[in-house]
C-alpha cells in the first residue's frame, strides 16, 4: 500500500491533479475484492462487525479478519499464525482452504487495482516524466506485487492437485521471474505503443480482448456454472489475457499456452 500512497501524495504536492485523480481512480476497483470478502463472510454464516467493515473500507480486509463473538476469522496474518502454530499436518486441510481464499482474493485485487496502477505509473515514467523517481519505484513494486499474486495462485492450484507437493523455493523463484518478465515486457510494449500511436492502443487491446474472449468461449470453460456469470467470466478473463496467462482448466496446458503466446506475440 505504501508505494501507492506515496505516489498519490507526490502528485498532490506537485499540483499534478490529473495524474492524482487517475491514480485515485485505480484504487476504486480494488473494492470489488473487499466486497467479495464480505460476501464470503456472510456465506459462511458470519455477520461482519463494525471493525471488520472498517478494515475492508480501508482495503485491509485481506490482511486480517477481525475476531468477534462469532469466532476467529482469518486472512493473511491468521494464515501465517495458523501455519506457525500447526508445525505439522494437524490442520493442513483448514490451512489450505484459508490460504486458497487469500490467494483468490489477492489475485482479484491485483488484477483490478494493481494492474491499472502499474500501467498508469509506467506510462508516466516512459512518456511524461522519464526522470520521475517515485512513480518509477511505485511501478516496480506494483509489478512485483502483481507477479507474486499470480505465483501465489499457481502455488495454491498446485497444492489442490492430488499427489502434488508444495513447489520448492527454486521453482517458486523461477515462476516469479517468469511472471515478472512476461508482465513487464507486455506492459512496456503497450505503453510504448500508446506513446507512439496514442489512442490506437485501445483498438489493438480491444481486438486482442475479443480474440481471447472468443477463445475462452470455444474452450467451454466450466469454472462458472450460471450462463450469465460464465459470459462475464470469459469477458473479464479475455481482458486479463492481454497481459498474462492464467490456467483455470485441469489437465496439460502446453497447447493452450502455445496459443496464448502465438496471439500475444
Amino acid at each position: 500500500r505504501s508505494p501507492g500512497l506515496c505516489v498519490i501524495i507526490h502528485y498532490l504536492v506537485r499540483g499534478q491533479l490529473g495524474w492524482f485523480g487517475l491514480t485515485i481512480a485505480c484504487v476504486v476497483p480494488g473494492y470489488a475484492a473487499q466486497l467479495l470478502s464480505i460476501l464470503w463472510y456472510r456465506a459462511d454464516g458470519h455477520q461482519p462487525g463494525f471493525w471488520l467493515l472498517v478494515l475492508h473500507l480501508l482495503q485491509l480486509g485481506l490482511w486480517k479478519r477481525w475476531t468477534s463473538h462469532h469466532g476467529d476469522f482469518c486472512r493473511y496474518w491468521d494464515v501465517l499464525w495458523m501455519a506457525a502454530k500447526a508445525g505439522g499436518t494437524d490442520c493442513a486441510g483448514e490451512l489450505v482452504t484459508q490460504h486458497g481464499d487469500v490467494c483468490v482474493l489477492r489475485l482479484l485485487e491485483a488484477l483490478l487495482k494493481t494492474l491499472p496502477h502499474l500501467l498508469l505509473q509506467t506510462y508516466v515514467v516512459v512518456a511524461v516524466e522519464p526522470a520521475s523517481f517515485i512513480p518509477g519505484v511505485s511501478a516496480g513494486i506494483s509489478l512485483l506485487s502483481l507477479s507474486w499474486a499470480l505465483v501465489s495462485y499457481s502455488r495454491f492450484s498446485c497444492l489442490l492437485k492430488p499427489g502434488h507437493l508444495c513447489p520448492p523455493a527454486a521453482a517458486i523463484l523461477c515462476l516469479l521471474l517468469w511472471r515478472t518478465g512476461m508482465l513487464g515486457t507486455r506492459v512496456l510494449a503497450l505503453v510504448l505503443f500508446a506513446r507512439l500511436y496514442s489512442f490506437w492502443v485501445f483498438a489493438v487491446a480491444g481486438v486482442h480482448w475479443l480474440l481471447m474472449a472468443f477463445w475462452l468461449v470455444a474452450q467451454q470453460t466450466d469454472i462458472v456454472a450460471q450462463p450469465c456469470r460464465w459470459r462475464l467470466f470469459n469477458c473479464l478473463m479475455g481482458a486479463v489475457y492481454i497481459f498474462c496467462y492464467i490456467n483455470f482448466r485441469p489437465g496439460p496446458s502446453k497447447h493452450r499456452v502455445a496459443v496464448f503466446y502465438a496471439v500475444s506475440t
